[in-house]
């Protein structure tokens, strides 16, 4: 019996947490992440500011957990795709097509520790392309910065360009294409690798 009641306490404390984040998510989703404050995510949760404060002790502390949440399931949404390529070199260009179709459609978490799991992310995708002969000799993790970078400002930075023409998808197409080129991928067949990308879903 104590032991259901534990397991019914964790599954209550889980549901609970998630629902924090959730409205955390929700929040920054609308107005961004100076919009996560203790006091409007336990309104949005439906829960008192003082049970917030016991799962998380302060703002930075929630914006932290909800920060590593993205970057779990961006990396997890690379790595699907990544794995599901046949090769080192269609394998990369799945990981920036989907980071960067992902990255139009969510934006961009700010702090390092999102940008740190993607740059980990890219940097062993580089390195196996390298090795395989797919693209020029560099240092992947460099390399994996740069491509991380490039991606972010390409498509959401203060310079980035807006025009009425550009779809979202024309803009990630011409984006991983840059990205492959600057990699060493040769122009013709970069275009076939995002060619035959299948276009994510949205999760």
């Amino acid at each position: 019996m104590a032991y259901r009641r534990t397991e019914r306490v964790l599954h209550r404390l889980a549901v609970r947490h998630a629902a924090i984040i959730a409205a955390a998510g929700e929040l920054a989703a609308e107005s961004g992440m100076d919009a996560v404050q203790i006091v409007p995510v336990a309104a949005r949760a439906g829960i008192a500011a003082g049970t917030v404060y016991r799962y998380f002790p302060s703002k930075t502390d929630l914006v932290a957990a909800l920060v590593a949440g993205i970057a779990e399931r961006e990396v997890a949404a690379i790595r699907r795709a990544a794995a599901a390529a046949p090769g080192p070199l269609s394998a990369l260009a799945a990981a920036i097509i989907v980071f960067s179709a992902r990255l139009e459609l969510h934006g961009d978490p700010p702090g390092l520790q999102y940008r740190r799991a993607l740059v980990a992310e890219f940097e062993p995708r580089i390195r196996a392309a390298s090795e395989g002969g797919h693209l020029p000799e560099q240092e992947p993790a460099r390399a994996a910065a740069a491509v991380v970078g490039l991606l972010i400002e390409g498509l959401l930075g203060p310079l980035a360009p807006r025009t009425l023409r550009e779809s979202e998808r024309d803009a990630v197409r011409e984006l991983a294409l840059f990205a492959l080129r600057a990699l060493g991928v040769s122009d013709a067949r970069a275009r076939g690798l995002v060619v035959q990308t299948a276009w994510p879903a949205d999760e």
